[in-house]
């Protein structure tokens, strides 16, 4: 313990470079990563407008399991970052063969999940051809589901033992290969059939089942693992582990599908205002969640940072670590927003030729630069507090930030029914959706930074006594 008269001091310039050399591997790791689905609506936007609006629906529901997945598992980083900094080597392979059965449980769920959610497209107003291919879209993306639900066991484990080349590698050859296929099957290029949209899926289920054999593989080889190598012999499920990793993964994953949900809703009731705008609205969306992985890089590096130095049993270094990335991530918040703004235009030709679904993408970009600070804040304080083992907290607050007042806000703006008084004059369309997400957003944000300063601060006190 660290009375209040003997506590170490603790450098800000120390902190940023451990949690920078920490996260950037995971950061590029991320971009890349997201680059699939960056890849997947920009190819298709240059063959048609309807093809866009297909990928875009169904990346939407698609999306929205991904990341509930990747939330779950993300108890990996929390347990292995503990046990590292708890100096407990020895219970680490036992933990992540456990996850590994959790992952592959939780990626058949969410594979059927995501087969069972196409049956929405028959009413929500789509056009039949367009639900059609949007539905054969996550038929064939969802075969590798399971795939990620193991790779991201593996993907908390490795970071959470300070090994994080191999996810920065891994991603990149996974997008090399994404765009590679893409180029094949979505212009049929080289003699291969000409599938349009489909062909991304192909990619993507493909390049999931790939990341995952070439993790095995890089753990067979390199020395970072030798210590808690976990493939050293069989063993079965054990209930009462995976029940832990459950309750303490499950809310992260509810806390992830909570914002995730209400975008991906929001993308299928901005469906109804025709493919320009739900065009527009995806292309805004999808360029939203490629700047958001920097935040989202510093915040899983953050519960590296925060696990190991509550495993040492350092509250006050855990708290100092907490702030230093809440620090970090706002500051990249405000350097977003200006690039968003400054550069929407070029953002917009990037994904589209076509001149009204451009038209509409600019203005929509002007809300997702308003909603970058208060992301960036909701997202490493949410973070920080996983490290402290805390996640029901960050899961009520998201749930009634994002479906408490996101949506409703939004459906109002939106849909301006005639019963509500406070109503515009008219349907502001997808920008209404929107403004939801940004009022939603700031509120997280106010709340999670709340109970963080709180949480961080009695830990030390307690600490102290």
């Amino acid at each position: 313990m660290h009375s209040t008269t003997t506590r170490p001091h603790y450098s800000a310039r120390t902190e940023i470079d451990a949690l920078w050399r920490l996260s950037w591997p995971m950061l590029i790791g991320q971009l890349a990563t997201v680059g699939m689905g960056v890849a997947d609506v920009a190819m298709t936007g240059h063959v048609s407008a309807d093809e866009l609006a297909a990928v875009s629906i169904g990346t939407s529901v698609w999306s929205i399991i991904l990341v509930t997945v990747m939330g779950t598992m993300m108890s990996m980083n929390t347990v292995v970052a503990h046990e590292t900094g708890g100096g407990q080597f020895d219970r680490i392979p036992h933990v992540v063969r456990q996850g590994l059965w959790k992952g592959l449980g939780v990626g058949l769920i969410a594979m059927v999940l995501t087969n069972v959610a196409t049956l929405l497209f028959d009413h929500i107003g789509l056009d039949p051809a367009v639900a059609g291919r949007a539905a054969l879209f996550v038929h064939i993306i969802s075969l590798g589901m399971p795939a990620f639900g193991c790779y991201r066991a593996l993907y908390g484990y490795t970071t959470s033992i300070n090994a994080t080349k191999p996810v920065m590698v891994i991603a990149i050859l996974g997008l090399l290969f994404n765009i590679f296929i893409n180029w094949l099957l979505v212009f049929g290029n080289w003699g291969m059939p000409k599938l349009g949209g489909i062909g991304c899926a192909v990619a993507t289920a493909t390049g999931m089942w790939l990341m995952l054999a070439a993790m095995i593989a890089w753990m067979r080889i390199a020395p970072a693992y030798r210590i808690t190598f976990p493939f050293t012999h069989w063993e079965w499920p054990h209930l009462p582990e995976i029940a832990s990793m459950l309750r303490l993964g499950a809310p992260i994953g509810i806390t992830y599908f909570a914002e995730a949900s209400a975008f991906g809703a929001i993308s299928l009731l901005v469906a109804r205002f025709g493919v320009v705008q739900v065009s527009a609205h995806q292309i805004a969306l999808n360029f939203s969640a490629l700047v958001f992985m920097v935040p989202l890089s510093f915040g899983i590096g953050m519960v590296t940072r925060v696990g190991q130095a509550l495993g040492e049993g350092d509250a006050a270094r855990a708290r100092f670590a907490s702030w230093v990335g809440v620090g970090m991530s706002v500051a990249f918040g405000v350097l977003s927003a200006a690039f968003i703004a400054l550069f929407r235009w070029e953002i917009a030709r990037a994904y589209t030729s076509d001149p009204a679904v451009q038209s509409m993408c600019v203005d929509l970009l002007l809300f997702a630069a308003f909603f970058q600070l208060s992301d960036a804040t909701q997202v490493a304080t949410a973070s920080a507090l996983r490290g402290y083992r805390v996640t029901r907290q960050p899961m009520q607050i998201q749930l009634l930030a994002f479906w408490g007042f996101s949506l409703p806000l939004g459906y109002l703006l939106g849909r301006a029914p005639s019963w509500f008084a406070w109503a515009p004059a008219a349907p502001m369309g997808a920008a209404g959706y929107w403004i939801g997400l940004v009022v939603g957003l700031t509120i997280a944000a106010v709340l999670l930074t709340w109970s963080l300063h709180y949480l961080s601060r009695e830990r030390v006190l307690q600490s102290d006594r």
